[in-house]
């Protein structure tokens, strides 16, 4: 049997080696990535508090786009056979970069399967009933175009339901479904009908690629970086494009935490278009470009407000002043330095982000009671806290990230009926549960906090208990 991380790991590496036959520059990406990872190691040091460099050099995410909760469910259950599961609910409707889409993101759940291979996709659904983005007879025609596909043939679907059931599949299954599951994801090299993609477009460019073409394919596969700063100025020295700026957090000098992207700028790739007249004529396309990321340590849900409110704060002042990106760089550090704790250790104190926790053992055996509270334990040496590393989204630099990938804006007209959409709509749409990533750190912080103060012979705290 081939086991559910390995099926995992040869599904990313597989993807790998298809993207980068499509997309030349995802090769220089790749390039420069390992690149600049080996010599951050080398300046900095090992960073095996955030993940291993043989982690991060094999860690990818990808991005996919479907049209109908039919087309999620049956993602769905090919992301289960290699132990991906719904992770958190992203609404993408609103705010600058607005697109019709919800998503949520397909992942290991367990740390340990993380560690084995941490492959993610980041999976949007089309919305075509919220009337903000397509009128009823837009909405009813681009039902029935996307009735009349099929993304997923049944001998993946069958294949899928036995490697989820068994976690796993005899060599021979595996690498018929591995085949069938990249073939799934590749770009098609069918016609896309002009007019038909021309209409969507008015609307977004994001809905033309779901709903304008008869298969989905991969948006972007996504190498993880230990310098992102410095892969940005790496590329465009190399003559590539770069969006214009990193999103996330800014730059600073105290801990990463969270998730910084960046990306070239998507690529005119030719593709074949039918015509009215039934003519086939060549085109080209701007839907794919090169995502990077860096991540850094999961925020609790008082440290993500504590985020919220200081990018808030940017926003208004960088608003305020006008000034160059490079200004509007020193605004966000200035605002960050100002309002978000310089260290690791006082982020866990104040609980701000996820740590597991365990007994220090090179503390003296001295005779004195260990204190109880968790500032003191870490200053007076009792414990060591680990950083949880962020494995999910923000659906801000999401949304930025396709807004600076777009030839046009997104069409929008504010006064019409959004359509309701959460995570228990998309979990019934799935059907199965979406996880809370903030259930699964603070139960996994918890965890070892518990069995860590176990170990130094105090008592639960409540929140413990609870």
């Amino acid at each position: 049997m081939v086991p559910t991380w390995r099926l995992r790991a040869a599904f990313a590496r597989r993807l790998s080696a298809m993207y980068g036959a499509e997309v030349p520059a995802y090769t220089t990406l790749l390039d420069v990535t390992a690149r600049i990872n080996e010599e951050t190691v080398h300046r900095d040091g090992h960073p095996g508090h955030l993940g291993g460099l043989d982690r991060v050099t094999a860690e990818r995410h990808g991005a996919i786009r479907v049209g109908t909760p039919d087309e999620l469910r049956q993602a769905a259950r090919i992301f289960a056979a290699f132990g991906m599961h719904p992770v958190g609910f992203y609404d993408l409707r609103d705010g600058p970069g607005a697109v019709p889409v919800v998503s949520t993101a397909f992942r290991p759940l367990d740390a340990e399967e993380l560690e084995r291979n941490p492959f993610r996709v980041f999976t949007s659904l089309l919305t075509p009933d919220d009337r903000r983005f397509f009128d009823e007879d837009l909405a009813r025609r681009l039902a029935a175009f996307l009735g009349h596909r099929t993304l997923f043939p049944p001998e993946l679907l069958t294949l899928a339901a036995r490697a989820e059931e068994a976690r796993g599949l005899p060599e021979a299954d595996a690498d018929r479904f591995l085949t069938l599951a990249t073939d799934a994801f590749a770009l098609s090299a069918e016609p896309v009908d002009r007019a038909w993609y021309e209409e969507l477009s008015e609307v977004s460019a994001v809905a033309a690629d779901i709903g304008g073409v008869t298969t989905t394919h991969l948006n972007h596969l996504t190498p993880r970086v230990l310098d992102i700063d410095a892969l940005y100025r790496r590329m465009t020295a190399h003559g590539i494009t770069m969006i214009d700026r990193i999103q996330g957090p800014p730059r600073w000098d105290g801990p990463d935490v969270l998730l910084r992207q960046t990306s070239f700028r998507a690529l005119a790739e030719p593709r074949a278009f039918r015509e009215i007249d039934g003519r086939v004529t060549d085109g080209t396309l701007r839907v794919r470009f090169g995502e990077v990321e860096a991540r850094g340590i999961a925020l609790t849900r008082t440290g993500r407000a504590r985020y919220d409110a200081l990018t808030a704060l940017t926003d208004r002042r960088t608003a305020e002043a006008g000034g160059t990106a490079a200004d509007h760089a020193a605004t966000a550090r200035a605002v960050w330095e100002a309002g978000f704790p310089r260290t690791e250790r006082q982020l866990a104190a104040d609980g701000l982000a996820f740590f597991t926790y365990a007994p220090a053992p090179a503390r003296p055996r001295d005779g004195r009671r260990p204190p109880d509270g968790l500032a003191a334990l870490l200053d007076q040496g009792w414990l060591t806290a680990r950083p949880i590393v962020y494995e999910d989204f923000l659906p801000r630099s999401a949304a930025g990230i396709f807004r600076s990938n777009l030839t046009r804006d997104t069409t929008r007209t504010a006064d019409r009926t959004a359509a309701p959409y959460d995570a228990d709509r998309l979990a019934a749409a799935l059907d199965r549960p979406v996880h809370d990533p903030f259930a699964r750190y603070a139960d996994r912080s918890l965890t070892t906090l518990r069995r860590a103060r176990r170990a130094l012979g105090l008592d639960p705290t409540p929140e413990e208990s609870a």
